[in-house]
Protein backbone atom coordinates (compact mmCIF):
# COMPACT_ATOMS: atom_id res chain seq x y z
CA UNK A 1 0.00 0.00 0.00
CA UNK A 2 1.52 3.41 -0.97
CA UNK A 3 2.28 5.69 1.97
CA UNK A 4 0.11 8.43 0.49
CA UNK A 5 -3.07 6.34 0.70
CA UNK A 6 -5.39 6.50 3.68
CA UNK A 7 -7.18 3.22 4.45
CA UNK A 8 -10.49 3.45 6.28
CA UNK A 9 -12.73 0.58 7.29
CA UNK A 10 -15.81 0.17 9.44
CA UNK A 11 -19.07 2.08 9.40
CA UNK A 12 -18.23 5.35 11.16
CA UNK A 13 -14.83 6.05 9.53
CA UNK A 14 -16.06 5.25 6.03
CA UNK A 15 -19.46 6.93 6.38
CA UNK A 16 -17.93 10.17 7.68
CA UNK A 17 -15.35 10.13 4.89
CA UNK A 18 -18.06 9.67 2.26
CA UNK A 19 -19.86 12.71 3.71
CA UNK A 20 -16.69 14.81 3.54
CA UNK A 21 -16.47 16.86 0.33
CA UNK A 22 -12.73 17.39 0.95
CA UNK A 23 -11.95 13.70 0.49
CA UNK A 24 -10.67 12.34 -2.82
CA UNK A 25 -11.54 8.67 -3.20
CA UNK A 26 -9.55 5.91 -4.87
CA UNK A 27 -11.39 2.70 -4.06
CA UNK A 28 -14.56 1.73 -2.19
CA UNK A 29 -15.38 -1.90 -1.46
CA UNK A 30 -18.66 -2.84 0.20
CA UNK A 31 -20.78 -5.85 0.89
CA UNK A 32 -24.37 -5.86 -0.33
CA UNK A 33 -25.78 -5.27 3.17
CA UNK A 34 -23.33 -2.45 3.86
CA UNK A 35 -24.30 -0.72 0.62
CA UNK A 36 -27.96 -0.88 1.55
CA UNK A 37 -27.12 0.98 4.76
CA UNK A 38 -24.93 3.50 2.91
CA UNK A 39 -27.71 4.33 0.47
CA UNK A 40 -30.30 4.57 3.27
CA UNK A 41 -28.23 6.86 5.52
CA UNK A 42 -25.95 8.76 3.13
CA UNK A 43 -27.37 8.37 -0.34
CA UNK A 44 -25.51 7.32 -3.45
CA UNK A 45 -21.77 7.27 -2.66
CA UNK A 46 -19.62 9.90 -4.43
CA UNK A 47 -17.38 7.26 -6.05
CA UNK A 48 -17.68 3.89 -7.82
CA UNK A 49 -18.37 0.89 -5.57
CA UNK A 50 -17.01 -2.65 -5.80
CA UNK A 51 -19.62 -5.02 -4.40
CA UNK A 52 -17.76 -7.85 -2.66
CA UNK A 53 -18.16 -10.65 -0.16
CA UNK A 54 -16.86 -10.00 3.39
CA UNK A 55 -13.90 -12.35 2.86
CA UNK A 56 -12.49 -10.12 0.11
CA UNK A 57 -12.19 -7.27 2.60
CA UNK A 58 -10.87 -9.63 5.29
CA UNK A 59 -7.90 -10.46 3.08
CA UNK A 60 -6.87 -6.79 2.94
CA UNK A 61 -6.87 -6.29 6.72
CA UNK A 62 -5.49 -7.85 9.89
CA UNK A 63 -7.50 -10.74 11.37
CA UNK A 64 -8.82 -8.62 14.27
CA UNK A 65 -10.08 -5.75 12.08
CA UNK A 66 -13.85 -5.17 12.28
CA UNK A 67 -14.78 -3.72 8.90
CA UNK A 68 -18.60 -4.08 8.94
CA UNK A 69 -18.55 -4.65 5.20
CA UNK A 70 -16.85 -1.36 4.24
CA UNK A 71 -13.30 -0.65 3.03
CA UNK A 72 -12.18 2.67 1.56
CA UNK A 73 -8.90 3.92 0.08
CA UNK A 74 -8.59 7.68 -0.29
CA UNK A 75 -6.06 10.49 -0.37
CA UNK A 76 -4.87 11.97 2.94
CA UNK A 77 -6.51 15.24 3.92
CA UNK A 78 -4.43 18.39 3.48
CA UNK A 79 -3.53 19.73 6.95
CA UNK A 80 -3.95 23.41 7.84
CA UNK A 81 -1.02 25.55 8.94
CA UNK A 82 -0.46 26.42 12.59
CA UNK A 83 -0.95 30.09 11.73
CA UNK A 84 -4.38 29.48 10.22
CA UNK A 85 -6.00 28.02 13.35
CA UNK A 86 -7.21 31.36 14.69
CA UNK A 87 -6.96 33.29 17.94
CA UNK A 88 -9.79 31.42 19.68
CA UNK A 89 -8.52 27.91 19.00
CA UNK A 90 -8.09 24.97 21.34
CA UNK A 91 -5.52 22.46 20.07
CA UNK A 92 -4.00 19.19 21.27
CA UNK A 93 -0.27 18.57 21.04
CA UNK A 94 0.89 14.93 21.26
CA UNK A 95 4.49 14.31 22.29
CA UNK A 96 5.46 11.01 20.64
CA UNK A 97 2.31 9.07 21.51
CA UNK A 98 2.67 5.99 19.33
CA UNK A 99 -0.31 3.74 20.14
CA UNK A 100 -2.87 4.17 17.32
CA UNK A 101 -5.73 3.12 19.62
CA UNK A 102 -4.84 5.89 22.07
CA UNK A 103 -4.39 8.52 19.36
CA UNK A 104 -7.66 7.49 17.73
CA UNK A 105 -9.52 7.77 21.04
CA UNK A 106 -7.94 11.18 21.64
CA UNK A 107 -9.09 12.33 18.20
CA UNK A 108 -12.61 11.20 19.02
CA UNK A 109 -12.56 13.28 22.23
CA UNK A 110 -11.05 16.17 20.29
CA UNK A 111 -13.96 16.08 17.83
CA UNK A 112 -16.45 15.98 20.70
CA UNK A 113 -14.99 19.13 22.28
CA UNK A 114 -14.45 21.16 19.11
CA UNK A 115 -10.65 20.98 19.04
CA UNK A 116 -9.20 22.93 16.11
CA UNK A 117 -6.32 20.56 15.35
CA UNK A 118 -4.15 17.80 16.75
CA UNK A 119 -0.42 18.37 16.35
CA UNK A 120 1.83 15.31 16.14
CA UNK A 121 5.44 14.58 15.26
CA UNK A 122 6.25 13.17 11.82
CA UNK A 123 8.31 10.47 13.52
CA UNK A 124 7.13 8.45 16.53
CA UNK A 125 3.46 8.95 15.70
CA UNK A 126 1.03 6.51 14.06
CA UNK A 127 -0.24 7.16 10.53
CA UNK A 128 -3.75 8.60 10.21
CA UNK A 129 -5.12 5.42 8.68
CA UNK A 130 -6.21 1.88 9.53
CA UNK A 131 -6.39 1.16 13.27
CA UNK A 132 -6.11 4.82 14.26
CA UNK A 133 -8.94 5.80 11.93
CA UNK A 134 -11.13 2.96 13.22
CA UNK A 135 -10.47 3.99 16.85
CA UNK A 136 -11.24 7.62 15.96
CA UNK A 137 -14.70 6.53 14.73
CA UNK A 138 -15.02 9.20 12.05
CA UNK A 139 -13.18 11.99 13.91
CA UNK A 140 -10.49 12.18 11.20
CA UNK A 141 -13.01 14.04 9.06
CA UNK A 142 -13.62 16.69 11.73
CA UNK A 143 -10.27 17.30 13.45
CA UNK A 144 -7.25 17.93 11.22
CA UNK A 145 -3.93 16.35 12.13
CA UNK A 146 -0.90 18.59 11.67
CA UNK A 147 2.39 16.64 11.49
CA UNK A 148 5.52 18.62 12.42
CA UNK A 149 9.17 17.64 12.22
CA UNK A 150 10.18 19.34 15.46
CA UNK A 151 7.64 19.57 18.26
CA UNK A 152 9.65 22.15 20.20
CA UNK A 153 9.73 24.48 17.21
CA UNK A 154 5.98 24.00 16.77
CA UNK A 155 5.38 24.97 20.41
CA UNK A 156 7.52 28.07 19.94
CA UNK A 157 5.43 28.99 16.89
CA UNK A 158 2.22 28.48 18.87
CA UNK A 159 3.55 30.72 21.62
CA UNK A 160 4.44 33.37 19.04
CA UNK A 161 0.80 33.18 17.92
CA UNK A 162 -0.34 33.87 21.48
CA UNK A 163 -1.13 30.34 22.62
CA UNK A 164 -0.98 29.34 26.25
CA UNK A 165 0.71 25.91 26.32
CA UNK A 166 -0.23 23.64 29.23
CA UNK A 167 1.57 20.32 29.63
CA UNK A 168 0.51 17.41 31.83
CA UNK A 169 2.63 15.42 34.25
CA UNK A 170 1.43 13.30 37.17
CA UNK A 171 4.23 14.71 39.35
CA UNK A 172 3.61 18.39 38.52
CA UNK A 173 3.47 20.72 41.55
CA UNK A 174 0.29 22.47 40.34
CA UNK A 175 -3.16 21.01 39.90
CA UNK A 176 -4.81 21.59 36.51
CA UNK A 177 -7.75 23.24 38.27
CA UNK A 178 -5.42 25.84 39.83
CA UNK A 179 -4.20 27.10 36.46
CA UNK A 180 -6.05 29.99 34.84
CA UNK A 181 -6.62 29.03 31.21
CA UNK A 182 -6.73 31.48 28.31
CA UNK A 183 -7.40 31.19 24.60
CA UNK A 184 -5.85 30.27 22.27
CA UNK A 185 -4.88 27.20 24.25
CA UNK A 186 -2.68 24.18 23.52
CA UNK A 187 -2.94 21.12 25.77
CA UNK A 188 0.27 19.08 25.55
CA UNK A 189 0.06 15.36 26.31
CA UNK A 190 3.02 13.02 26.77
CA UNK A 191 3.44 9.35 25.98
CA UNK A 192 2.39 6.82 28.61
CA UNK A 193 5.32 5.82 30.77
CA UNK A 194 7.78 8.32 29.34
CA UNK A 195 5.62 11.41 29.70
CA UNK A 196 6.64 14.75 28.22
CA UNK A 197 10.19 15.10 26.95
CA UNK A 198 12.38 17.60 28.77
CA UNK A 199 12.38 20.26 26.03
CA UNK A 200 8.63 19.90 25.53
CA UNK A 201 7.99 20.39 29.23
CA UNK A 202 10.37 23.35 29.37
CA UNK A 203 8.50 25.14 26.59
CA UNK A 204 5.11 24.85 28.29
CA UNK A 205 3.79 27.94 30.08
CA UNK A 206 2.49 25.66 32.84
CA UNK A 207 2.76 21.97 33.71
CA UNK A 208 -0.17 20.48 35.61
CA UNK A 209 -1.34 17.26 37.15
CA UNK A 210 -4.87 15.85 37.06
CA UNK A 211 -5.97 15.19 40.64
CA UNK A 212 -7.92 11.95 41.02
CA UNK A 213 -10.02 11.43 44.17
CA UNK A 214 -9.88 7.63 44.05
CA UNK A 215 -7.22 5.05 44.87
CA UNK A 216 -5.77 5.05 41.34
CA UNK A 217 -4.05 8.36 40.64
CA UNK A 218 -3.03 7.97 36.98
CA UNK A 219 -5.11 7.45 33.86
CA UNK A 220 -4.63 6.15 30.36
CA UNK A 221 -3.50 9.11 28.23
CA UNK A 222 -6.66 9.09 26.13
CA UNK A 223 -8.87 9.20 29.26
CA UNK A 224 -6.72 11.96 30.75
CA UNK A 225 -7.09 13.91 27.51
CA UNK A 226 -10.89 13.64 27.60
CA UNK A 227 -10.95 14.97 31.19
CA UNK A 228 -8.54 17.82 30.35
CA UNK A 229 -10.64 18.83 27.34
CA UNK A 230 -13.89 18.70 29.30
CA UNK A 231 -12.43 20.90 32.03
CA UNK A 232 -11.06 23.36 29.48
CA UNK A 233 -14.44 23.46 27.73
CA UNK A 234 -16.22 24.34 30.99
CA UNK A 235 -13.65 26.89 32.12
CA UNK A 236 -13.28 28.67 28.79
CA UNK A 237 -16.99 28.86 28.15
CA UNK A 238 -17.23 26.38 25.26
Amino acid sequence: MPLDVTVLYGWHPVAEALRNPERHFRRLMATENAMIRVREEIGEPPCPVELVRPGEIDRLLTPDAVHQGLYLECDPLEPPTLKSLGQDALVLVLDQITDPHNVGAMLRSAAAFGVGAVIVTVRHSPDATGVLAKSASGALEHVPIIPVRNLGDALLQLKDEGYMCVGFDSEAPSSYEEIKLTRPLALVMGAEGKGLRQRTMGLCDAVARLDMPGSIKSLNVSNATAIALYSAHLRLGG
